[in-house]
Order: C-alpha cells, then sequence, then structure tokens
C-alpha cells in the first residue's frame, strides 16, 4: 500500500486538509483534526477510483515536506 503525506492546517473555523504527492486538487476540511482527515483520506480514495493510480506521482515521490515564510513586500 502506498502513503501519502497529508498536510493538515488548523483554522479559526476549523481543518482543511490536502495531501502532497498528488496529481489534480484534493482537499478535504472538518470542525477536528480527525474530521478533516477523514475527509480528506475520503477524498483520496474517490480521486484514485475516478482517474485511476495514474495520478499517484510514484516516479518521483514526496521525501519530505518543509513549511517556512517569506515576508511579503510592503507589509
Amino acid at each position: 500500500m502506498s502513503e501519502l503525506t497529508i498536510v493538515i492546517e488548523k483554522h479559526s473555523d476549523g481543518y482543511v486538509a490536502y495531501p502532497i504527492g498528488l496529481n489534480g486538487v484534493v482537499v478535504g476540511e472538518g470542525d477536528t483534526f480527525d474530521e478533516a482527515l477523514a475527509d480528506v483520506e475520503s477524498a483520496i480514495k474517490c480521486h484514485i477510483d475516478t482517474f485511476g493510480r495514474e495520478v499517484l506521482d510514484l516516479e518521483s515521490p514526496v521525501l519530505e515536506v518543509f513549511l517556512t515564510s517569506a515576508e511579503l513586500p510592503g507589509q
């Protein structure tokens, strides 16, 4: 079984989750971390069922994910 890295963001109105290393746009959301994770897992399954396993970037899998910040001009 393949694994995907999932990013989960906490916002003031809930959580948003999305996978890294999947071709296409797949997003899940929920009031809690677990709800967002379950929603994105369901969306990933639907995406693969619809478009096939070709949406998985198996040739160049994501090895690491880094978060950083950048200063915006004029701020």
